[in-house]
């Protein structure tokens, strides 16, 4: 059975909704961003990491000392409608997601696999908002996350190769619902797929089937291929 979380139900099933997604997605980010020093101008809304410039907007940021999260839009120096920031509010007004509405979260309960209960908002958030993802920007007392708003960022296809991993990743962050996260993931790469009691059949892009296995408590068991032979 998943792990208890302190995120309320309607968070952890946004998380799962996008977790191989952003797993994918922060993956292409690190391959694509030069091991170099950054800096950020909120003024102006960019990020710069070596020779590499995005357009961004601070999502939140997690305090070290306290464990916390602080939205962007709930930073004094900006404000719900200051441009610098992402304010995610009114979705989570309308889909009735308390962690979206309130200034701050209490991390303090989280002891998972990610480096910080940070990381893991940003990657639910991240995937709502249709970022491309989040760059995670270390300052002494803690981390600023900025939500790429950059059409020049990498978007990652469908990879055969690599979807097991993705899935799996993903599921160790959020596994509220395994089912949920496959058939997002199917969805986002836009490929048709069906569903009985024990899995799910996507057809591939190059032809094929894609099959995602579940045991009886619908927990993710394997992700097979059946290609096309050319």
């Amino acid at each position: 059975m998943p792990a208890m979380s302190g995120f309320s139900p309607a968070f952890d099933r946004l998380g799962a909704a996008y977790a191989a997604i952003s797993a994918q997605q922060q993956e292409a980010l690190v391959d694509f961003l030069p091991a170099a020093d950054w800096s950020a101008d909120l003024a102006t809304g960019t990020y710069t990491q070596g020779e590499v410039t995005l357009k961004v907007a601070l999502l939140g940021s997690y305090a070290e000392e306290n464990r916390s999260w602080l939205w962007g839009w709930a930073n004094p120096q900006f404000g719900p409608d200051h441009p610098a920031v992402v304010n995610p509010t009114a979705i989570g007004a309308r889909l009735a997601i308390a962690e979206l509405t309130a200034r701050e979260l209490d991390l303090s309960w989280y002891d998972g696999p990610a480096r910080s209960g940070g990381d893991i908002v940003a990657m639910a958030a991240t995937g709502l908002i249709g970022s491309p993802g989040t760059i995670p920007g270390s300052y002494e007392g803690g981390v600023a996350y900025f939500a790429i708003q950059d059409a020049s960022a990498p978007v990652p296809g469908w990879d055969s190769l690599t979807a097991p991993r993705m899935i799996t990743s993903g599921l160790t962050l959020f596994p509220a619902d395994h089912r949920l996260t496959v058939s997002r993931f199917f969805s986002h790469h836009r490929l048709a797929f069906r569903e009985d009691e024990t899995s799910i059949v996507a057809a591939l892009p190059e032809g094929g089937t894609c099959v995602a296995e579940f045991d009886e408590e619908d927990r993710f068991v394997s992700l097979s291929m059946e290609l096309v032979a050319r």
